[in-house]
């Protein structure tokens, strides 16, 4: 935060001098520096985004906090760069070949010709690597932590409801159309309303393949129903019907048999998935915890 202010004051005095100046220094990491061509060889696309979008002081501030952000990351980058020279991590040509061979097979275009490419995949594989040394190497999840995070994030594991159902289905026949289905649909829900037996009804006019079966779905969960269905079922208790529900299949009338309790996937089902979260987010705090050491320890100077 605090470079970040620093490089927000800096950026606040510089359109003046930058018309003065074709390159410059903008900032000083250590021994080494970062030059204004630089900075706007790495802002070019996005500040030519954002002429085309914006105007005026919006434009402006836009490309301020553009450059600040752009500005920041150069820095953070400079500084694992030059930890990784002191820990003499490198990159073997074989490594950089396999890097190029694998990005083309993802359908990159890399022209080995330009040296800056090159260049750029080298301090890729580069962060990758101390990043890898003095962050990941470093992590471990406890299973105190996979519990932990299972009891506090609950909903993230949550069941879809569940419901076990009968219908009976009334599907247009040949030379009936959907208002004479819509009629005998209603005509039967008001039989039923009145007392007649479902599994008489079913045997009167389902069309359905589970009319055999006294109209019985079994069991389904919300998300596998079409949305009409769901949302009529979600009105319902359990032995209530529905009124007609018309879908592209028909009309159904629905029955909810059973509703299963809210539960949640057990933990051992989704133990795997939460160490993969705990790891990511302890990676996340482990890199940020080591890059604001970095820059605790380093000198670094805005000129910008």
């Amino acid at each position: 935060m605090a470079l970040c202010a620093l490089l927000g004051a800096a950026l606040a005095e510089s359109p003046a001098d930058a018309a003065v100046l074709a390159d410059r220094i903008v900032a000083v990491v250590n021994t080494e520096l970062i030059m204004l061509s630089e900075l706007k060889a790495e802002t070019e696309s996005t500040e030519m985004r954002l002429r085309a979008q914006y105007r005026g002081a919006d434009l402006e501030r836009r490309i301020r906090q553009t450059e600040l952000e752009t500005l920041t990351r150069m820095i953070e980058t400079k500084l694992q760069l030059q930890l990784a020279k002191a820990r003499g991590v490198d990159v073997a040509e074989e490594e950089l070949k396999a890097a190029v061979k694998e990005m083309r097979r993802q359908g990159e275009k890399i022209d080995e010709s330009d040296p800056t490419v090159l260049r750029g995949i080298r301090e890729q594989i580069v962060l990758l690597k101390i990043v890898d040394r003095e962050v990941r190497s470093n992590l471990m999840v406890a299973e105190i932590e996979l519990q932990r995070y299972y009891m506090q994030h609950q909903s993230r594991f949550l069941l879809p409801d569940e419901y076990r159902i009968s219908q009976i289905l009334l599907v247009p026949r040949a030379g009936e159309d959907r208002a004479q289905v819509r009629a005998s649909a209603q005509a039967a829900y008001a039989e039923l309303k009145q007392g007649a037996q479902f599994s008489d009804m079913v045997m009167r006019y389902s069309d359905g393949p589970e009319a055999t079966k006294g109209g019985g779905l079994g069991f389904v969960r919300q998300g596998e129903l079409l949305p009409p269905i769901e949302r009529a079922l979600a009105t319902l208790e359990v032995g209530q019907l529905s009124e007609p529900v018309e879908t592209p299949q028909g009309l159904h009338i629905l029955r909810l048999d059973e509703k299963s309790p809210t539960g949640f996937r057990p933990f051992a089902e989704v133990r795997t998935e939460i160490q993969g979260l705990v790891y990511r987010q302890k990676n996340e705090d482990g890199f940020q915890a080591w890059l604001k050491e970095l820059k605790n320890k380093a000198y670094i100077e805005v000129k910008f």
